[in-house]
């Protein structure tokens, strides 16, 4: 069947009632899978953690609406990228309903290959023949395969999917899922999470189908446009009230995880009337380590996140909104590198990425930055057997900690990273039911925040003891690359992860491939905190007080940063 797409020719006529329903409409859509998935999944990744967004796509493959709680880096640009890959490979005249497809490829997303997008094409109208648009969902697949925990390149990494058809034409392509649940070590879990990922496409489709229909193609067409539109207006007015100019800004990641030498993470941003360049010239080639991205992946996505985060906070998520940004990237970078790089734990530079770009922009908007958060994934991850069962387990325990301050109050946190959203801890109950260590503490880290005017967010720790073998995989960061303040605040602490063996052994550690534990083993997670905001000096005393009695700070440190002269016997 011969079908028509896009709404390049719609006349944009639309009531602006009927164009706010259908604003808010698709938006609730999105939220409505993403919890919807939240309850179906099989794996604590997804429904706990809550590594996946879900994203709607129109007929070209741009970003119209994406879930309110998703993960940035995600709908940022997978799915779009996904999307568009499948329309180059398959054609719009051999997409039909009900069918779905599958894409995980680095050269096609460039993140690693857990990260898979799954989508479905929308038909609406009187003869189901207009192609509106995809429904479309990343979710992190909790195994593909692969050596563990590090790689050298890409084909170490796991399973490979380029824009694959799961579903034909409503019917299951079972030679394919045959493929995926022989490819992973927890075939179970995925495979239940690639049912609750397929319903949410299913679902999804269906309510963006029936929202079309209810107000007319023509309409809902019209009314994409205009909120495409009208985004894009709104970044570039925010864009204009900045002062022309160049800025800058130059952090490092402590290593690649392979080699001890610094990472240079350099950005420039371009202001020029309504559009901001940003310049990744400054930012280290591709290393060994599986620390690398691929262009839209990686650049594109960690420019549009912190876009997101200093001109468009209030601007819904989707392709108009990201029109005035441009990059200068050049080939071989660490945030655009061959797709057959190792891309194992390719995230890791971006919240420094998305800090240093939001640092260079400190002159031209002053009460809109924030001090550095924490910036690292902070992650400690647990592999080996179940006690009860004997079954692999992998659990995936990222840290959360301090975000940076701003000029109208305290850093936020412990949260993860503005590279993950609003991902969560998974439940100490939970954890404790399925991993072999029980956890004894898990407190806000004193002294953790940066002194200022505004104090930046603590960090926290936590406290795993070891009950059965296993091993650890540590990812720690910006150690040597301290959270930093801006406007006159200091820097926060760093993160640290403290290991005591049961023989009475101490080690200080960061970073570790497949470090082995055993029984009587205690680990001790020390996440860091923010950067704080204006100098300490003009902290007014009532929050040092606060402060005090909550155990954010301690009486040495309101002495020594803060200058306080602090009455001992009332804060002990």
């Amino acid at each position: 069947m011969r079908t028509t797409t896009e709404n390049q020719t719609a006349e944009h006529n639309t009531d602006p009632i009927t164009l706010e329903v259908i604003r808010h409409g698709l938006v609730s859509i999105t939220d409505q899978i993403d919890a919807n998935i939240t309850r179906t999944a099989f794996s604590p990744y997804v429904y706990e953690y809550k590594d996946f967004a879900v994203g709607l796509v129109s007929a070209r493959g741009e970003l119209i609406a994406q879930c309110t709680g998703g993960m940035p880096v995600f709908v940022a640009d997978s799915v779009g990228k996904a999307v568009q890959d499948g329309l180059a490979t398959y054609g719009r005249g051999r997409m039909n309903h009900g069918d779905v497809i599958v894409c995980n490829h680095a050269a096609i997303q460039g993140q690693h290959l857990n990260n898979t997008v799954m989508y479905t094409p929308i038909f609406a109208g009187p003869m189901r023949d207009r192609l509106i648009g995809f429904f479309a969902i990343n979710v992190h697949w909790i195994d593909i395969g692969g050596s563990t925990p590090r790689s050298s390149d890409i084909f170490m990494e796991g399973l490979q999917l380029r824009s694959i058809k799961l579903w034909s034409k409503g019917k299951p392509i079972e030679e394919v899922y045959r493929v995926i649940e022989n490819n992973t070590r927890f075939p179970e879990e995925l495979m239940g999470d690639i049912a609750a990922q397929h319903a949410g496409c299913m679902l999804g489709r269906d309510l963006t189908t029936a929202l079309a229909d209810k107000y007319g193609v023509e309409t809902f067409l019209s009314a994409v446009t205009v909120i495409l539109d009208q985004s894009e207006a709104a970044a570039r007015a925010q864009i204009r009230a900045l002062p022309d100019g160049v800025y800058s800004h130059d952090a490092f990641l402590d290593n690649d995880g392979e080699g001890d030498e610094p990472v240079p993470i350099g950005v420039k941003i371009i202001i020029d009337g309504d559009e901001m360049t940003v310049d990744y010239t400054g930012v280290a080639d591709q290393v060994k380590g599986c620390y690398n991205s691929g262009y839209y992946g990686g650049g594109r996505t960690t420019a549009r996140v912190a876009f997101k985060y200093l001109i468009a906070g209030s601007e819904p998520a989707n392709e108009g909104t990201f029109r005035p940004l441009k990059l200068i990237l050049p080939e071989g970078k660490l945030l655009n590198a061959a797709p057959t790089a190792p891309m194992g734990n390719y995230s890791q530079p971006f919240p420094t990425v998305i800090d240093a770009i939001i640092k260079a922009l400190e002159k031209a908007m002053p009460e809109r930055v924030t001090g550095a958060h924490f910036g690292t994934f902070s992650g400690v991850r647990f592999r080996g057997a179940r006690l009860d069962n004997g079954k692999p387990f992998d659990c995936h325990d990222s840290g959360h900690g301090g975000w940076g301050a701003c000029a109208t109050h305290d850093g936020a946190g412990p949260f993860r990273t503005m590279a993950h959203g609003d991902t969560r801890i998974i439940p100490v109950e939970l954890q404790e039911s399925m991993y072999p260590y029980r956890i004894s503490e898990f407190s806000l880290r004193e002294d953790s925040g940066g002194p200022g005017k505004f104090r930046g967010g603590l960090g926290f720790r936590k406290r795993y003891d070891i009950l059965g073998p296993c091993s650890l995989q540590a990812m720690f960061d910006r150690v040597q690359c301290k959270p930093w303040g801006v406007a006159g605040g200091k820097e926060a602490k760093s993160g640290q992860i403290t290991i005591l063996r049961k023989s009475g052994e101490k080690k200080i550690m960061y970073k570790s491939k497949d470090y082995p534990l055993e029984p009587g083993d205690t680990i001790i997670v020390e996440t860091g905190g923010g950067g704080g905001y204006g100098p300490p000096s003009e902290r007014p005393r009532e929050l040092i007080d606060r402060d005090l009695r909550r155990g954010y700070v301690s009486l040495e440190s309101a002495a020594s940063e803060y200058g306080t002269a602090v009455d001992l016997q009332t804060h002990r």
